[in-house]
């Protein structure tokens, strides 16, 4: 039942819902700012799992511009857009495994407590729009692409705690980079939903115009 009221209504009005866009807004600004402060702490704490975090944060920002930018456009140029979030999903998560597998062979031990700590502020932030975002979930390709990068997010802050406390217990560096290589995994499966759906959109558009 929730499902089908959430589908509703993001499907129907929330493109040209200022709600929606406000949200989009908060989301963009809270990343942006996010990665600035976790790409310091990556950089100081020589944390792999921090600084990947840090570019997810950049890209979702930037994806939050692009969805802003088509909200009120056809559903083709929204599913378009989708597309291009796609890829930049795909491409942070090959950087993310190819920083992965040099952090191996560099061989490293991270800043645990550092990296508990930002994690902690990441995962509060990511829950923050995640929530906010959850009502739109069951949108077009472009809405739903902002929600699997939100809720992405979320779980890979969980991951990089967990790094933290690996990190802590073994005073070694693999965890932190077990964590990286975790999260370029999220980021390349999420990029293969949000094509899907986004050809499912052209698609349909197709469809319409046959």
């Amino acid at each position: 039942m929730a499902d089908q009221c959430c589908a509703g209504k993001s499907g129907k009005t929330a493109l040209n819902d200022p709600r929606w866009r406000r949200v989009l807004w908060i989301a963009l600004l809270i990343n942006a700012a996010m990665f600035g402060v976790e790409i310091v702490a990556g950089v100081v704490a020589d944390s792999r799992a921090l600084q990947a975090d840090a570019l997810d944060f950049l890209g979702d920002a930037a994806n939050y511009a692009i969805s802003l930018g088509v909200a009120g456009m056809a559903l083709a140029w929204r599913a378009r857009a989708a597309l291009l979030k796609a890829a930049t999903m795909l491409t942070f998560g090959l950087y993310v495994f190819g920083s992965t597998l040099w952090g191996f062979l560099a061989g490293s031990a991270p800043h645990a407590e550092t990296m508990g700590i930002i994690g902690g502020l990441a995962l509060a932030a990511n829950v923050i729009v995640a929530l906010m975002l959850y009502r739109y979930r069951t949108g077009d390709a472009n809405m739903r692409s902002v929600w699997i990068c939100s809720r992405n997010d979320a779980i890979g802050n969980l991951a990089v705690l967990a790094a933290a406390l690996g990190v802590f217990g073994t005073g070694q560096g693999w965890p932190d980079l077990v964590v990286a290589g975790i999260m370029a995994g999220l980021a390349i499966w999420g990029s293969a939903d949000v094509f899907r759906h986004a050809r499912g959109d052209l698609a349909e558009v197709a469809a319409g115009h046959a």
